[in-house]
């Protein structure tokens, strides 16, 4: 690697550990769920090219972040909301596994459909609940 791109990856993580360590815990969130999105888009490029190494990695990479998601429930406050989010971060960890095992990009969109939703909708909390 050159010298440049070196320099490059260190500013970027730098950059990513400020922004994480500055971050509310409602940007913490919608951090972990871009991180999935993107993840998750990688390893469908990644079945469409039929990249092996790199597909799995990038569906583990998704896996981890939605395996922290769900652990971040508060199932207690949360009530029915967080209750229902559980159920579909499991089905996407689910999901996530049948993907790979099958190598089936259209079960890895069904997942980005899902999580955009999800992302969405965290988008449009309001301004009282997001600052808790």
């Amino acid at each position: 690697m050159s010298v440049n791109m070196t320099a490059m990856n260190q500013y970027r993580t730098v950059d990513v550990r400020s922004s994480v360590a500055s971050a509310s815990p409602h940007q913490l969130i919608s951090m972990l769920l871009d991180g999935a999105l993107t993840a998750l888009a990688s390893a469908k490029g990644d079945l469409v090219r039929k990249n092996i190494e790199s597909r799995a990695k990038q569906l583990n990479k998704a896996n981890s972040i939605i395996m922290a998601l769900k652990d971040y429930l508060d199932l207690e406050k949360g009530g029915e909301v967080a209750e229902n989010l559980f159920y579909l971060y499991d089905y996407m960890v689910r999901g996530i596994i049948e993907a790979n095992r099958e190598q089936n990009a259209d079960k890895v969109q069904e997942l980005i459909d899902l999580l955009l939703e999800v992302k969405q909708g965290w988008a449009a909390m309001p301004l009282d609940i997001r600052k808790g």
